[in-house]
């Protein structure tokens, strides 16, 4: 795409880096930033450059966070001795928007994947092995995805706990298989949570 203006089309195809956008909704929106005011799109500029600099990852379930502890761990309201599973911050986010769970998260950061190259090293596995050493955890709940890069997670995570006395279960399957749990509705994905099934029934079912 060949633009007038370096400058824009330099801004251009930086937009369209952006996961979901191609040349031509990078230019709408890069045009549409033109026309706004000016300040408008420092503000945007510098409300991402403070969340690129300043936002964290939580120390404890690794999701993000503006301090070293998110709001959600910190909260005395949520249930400490249950930890739920998941493989990103986008599916802390979409059970939240649920409002049925009042646990606490471990985000592993993906899940494994040997052909592209993702090993139990490559994930936050390890910390929520020892989470688990600690004895304080009653209940894990695997809520990662319905794919076979899932249910390979959940055996692994299950493998290194299963002599823990805790309860180890895993989301329904209202889910369908294969889905990507940040694409669930919310009631779909509440049922899930609140319906559990014990993750060594889920195992005679694969």
């Amino acid at each position: 795409m060949e633009l007038s203006s370096k400058k824009l089309e330099k801004a251009v195809n930086e937009m369209a880096q952006l996961p979901g956008i191609g040349k031509r909704t990078a230019l709408r929106l890069v045009l549409h930033l033109l026309k706004q005011p000016k300040e408008q799109t420092q503000f945007l500029t510098e409300a991402l450059q403070n969340m690129r600099q300043e936002i964290k990852f939580c120390s404890n379930c690794n999701t993000l966070s503006d301090n070293d502890v998110c709001d959600i761990c910190l909260n005395p309201k949520r249930d400490k001795t249950i930890i739920c599973v998941v493989e990103d911050i986008r599916d802390v986010m979409a059970i939240e928007n649920t409002g049925l769970y009042k646990g606490l998260y471990h985000v592993l950061g993906g899940r494994i994947s040997p052909i592209d190259g993702i090993g139990p090293s490559q994930l936050s596995i390890f910390p929520l092995v020892e989470k688990v050493k600690l004895g304080e955890v009653k209940e894990l709940i695997f809520a990662l995805s319905s794919t076979m890069e899932g249910d390979t997670t959940n055996f692994y995570i299950y493998k290194q706990i299963q002599d823990y006395p805790l309860n180890i279960s895993t989301i329904a399957r209202g889910i369908a298989i294969g889905d990507e749990l940040e694409y669930t509705d919310e009631v779909t994905l509440g049922r899930s949570l609140l319906h559990r099934i014990p993750f060594e029934v889920s195992l005679k079912n694969v």
